[in-house]
């Protein structure tokens, strides 16, 4: 291993590491509840929102000009994302993203296949998932398990467990919420020695995550919207030159490789 791993390691393991053997990350009560606050009310928004056509998208709110060109960038096939925003909560940080594309002649239904499609999403949206698998549906309620493998500069690998449930609001428009039971990153991933470490007991990279897609046939496509508000540990003090890497980028970065192999596997598919 070069030293340069073995040091951020080290690094690591010591500002984890607390006085009586537990993790300073350890996932606490207090940091549960600010974030299911954060989540709540945000879904308050979002229900008035969705059975709203005029602003179902997160482009529909913004001045006129910054609309008209947001409209056109995703018709180029670009992909939008909002400025996105970073809140402390008590020993963590929620945070909140949201982007929009759009995949021209596609219908809603062809991508809701593909969204659907969990037994392959491992294969649709390689690499940052490594493994997928339908748990249960019950009609428009799904189960799934995802493990998502993210490099920078060292490697985490987490293995999820989310609960999904999609809405038909029209002909033309779905929405879908989906809430993460169970997040245990994977110890040794790959090799004989792999476990699960219990949830929140752990680096702290993810502890929690809702996903809320919004799907809209028009203009002759589908535009697609992903939102995301997840939970990480916050940045110990002297480890932000690693720490942060993982928990700013990663949500900003991992929404827009979604959005964009989302895209480009729609259009694959109707070849």
């Amino acid at each position: 291993m070069k030293l340069h791993v073995v040091l951020i390691l080290a690094a690591l393991l010591l500002g984890m590491g607390g006085s009586d053997g537990a993790f300073v990350g350890d996932l606490k009560p207090n940091t549960v509840a600010a974030f299911d606050r954060y989540a709540g009310a945000r879904e308050s928004q979002i229900g008035g929102e969705i059975r709203d056509a005029g602003r179902f998208l997160w482009v529909d709110r913004l001045p006129e000009a910054a609309r008209q060109k947001a409209y056109a960038d995703m018709r180029a096939g670009g992909i939008v994302i909002d400025q996105g925003k970073r809140t402390d909560v008590p020993d963590g940080l929620v945070h909140h993203w949201t982007g929009a594309g759009f995949i021209p002649g596609a219908t809603l239904q062809q991508t809701l296949a593909l969204i659907q499609d969990y037994d392959n999403h491992a294969r649709h949206y390689h690499p940052d998932v490594i493994a997928s698998k339908l748990i249960a549906r019950n009609a428009n309620n799904f189960r799934i398990n995802l493990r998502f493998r993210k490099t920078k500069v060292i490697t985490v690998v987490l293995d999820t467990v989310h609960e999904v449930t999609y809405t038909q609001l029209d002909s033309s428009r779905v929405a879908s919420s989906a809430h993460t039971t169970r997040i245990s990153e994977v110890e040794d991933a790959g090799t004989p020695e792999e476990k699960l470490l219990p949830p929140g007991r752990d680096s702290g990279f993810l502890w929690k995550m809702n996903t809320y897609w919004r799907f809209a046939e028009r203009d002759g496509g589908t535009y697609v919207q992903c939102e995301t508000i997840s939970l990480t540990r916050s940045v110990p003090f002297g480890l932000g030159w690693i720490v942060n890497r993982f928990v700013n980028s990663v949500p900003q970065e991992g929404l827009t490789f979604t959005l964009e192999r989302t895209r480009a596997r729609v259009l694959a598919t109707k070849k």
